[in-house]
């Protein structure tokens, strides 16, 4: 009850937001900028120690409710889903499943050893054993705790997704798009990793460029985007986080015995 009664953090939060939501989405050429964005720029100014605007207590009482407000973000995503369930289901099932092994490959496997490269220790098993999505801190948090090694990792990734990740997506999206390469359904899956912002701005070049697909794009793009935060709950819980764990400490005794080769 102290957390939601800290008046501090949702008056702060409130103002934040209300800005955010005021400057709306911007768009720089190809890239769309959303208030999310922005919303990430303020918090991170604001709780910079040396303004004394935010006090560490207030820290983790917005860390706390951060949890919580989870859980209205994967109902908001489900709703978007119904109408096209069935069409969904039926033509694009297996594919929506087996996408989730590119989330264990691309981070596991080939971040986790550039993060102990680069000098990270147990905050590479928070940060490559997912894409570090809001499900991906509520995991991390139950497990070892936000102020972990394990929590500031998954934080850190968390900040350089949205920041960057969104960024990246745009400009990602709309290069595979305009190389027609791909069915629009597939970059609408692909463009479902498990982040908001991340699946938002890849929409938008994919929906401009096919218009006339656009309430299926957007269909396939939230059905993904669910999938990879909810069926990838349990793949994060029961197999990678404990991978990611296991395969760090295997390299930390690897490293140790070469001297620090790794």
């Amino acid at each position: 009850m102290e957390v939601l009664r800290d008046y501090k953090v949702h008056l702060l939060a409130l103002v934040v937001v209300l800005a955010c939501e005021f400057i709306g989405k911007q768009s720089i050429w190809i890239i769309a900028v959303y208030p999310m964005l922005y919303a990430m720029i303020i918090g991170g100014v604001i709780s910079i120690p040396k303004l004394k605007i935010l006090k560490l207590k207030n820290m983790n009482n917005a860390s706390a409710i951060m949890i919580v407000t989870l859980m209205l973000l994967i109902a908001k995503l489900g709703v978007s889903i119904g109408p096209k369930i069935d069409m969904i289901l039926k033509d694009a099932k297996l594919a929506l499943i087996f996408q989730e092994l590119g989330h264990f490959a691309g981070t596991i496997l080939l971040g986790l050893p550039l993060a102990m490269i680069l000098g990270m220790k147990r905050e590479a098993v928070g940060a490559t054993y997912s894409v570090a999505r809001e499900p991906n801190i509520a995991i991390v948090a139950d497990k070892y705790g936000l102020d972990s090694a394990e929590g500031r990792g998954v934080m850190a990734m968390y900040v350089c997704g949205t920041l960057y990740g969104a960024i990246w997506m745009s400009i990602l999206a709309s290069v595979m798009a305009k190389l027609d390469i791909l069915h629009p359904y597939a970059l609408a899956m692909g463009a479902g990793v498990g982040s908001g912002s991340m699946m938002a701005a890849s929409l938008a070049p994919i929906s401009d460029l096919y218009p006339e697909m656009a309430s299926e794009i957007k269909a396939y793009a939230t059905t993904a985007n669910l999938m990879s935060s909810v069926v990838g709950i349990y793949i994060y819980t029961l197999f990678s986080l404990p991978f990611a764990s296991f395969l760090y400490n295997i390299f930390s005794r690897l490293r140790r015995n070469k001297g620090g080769a790794l």
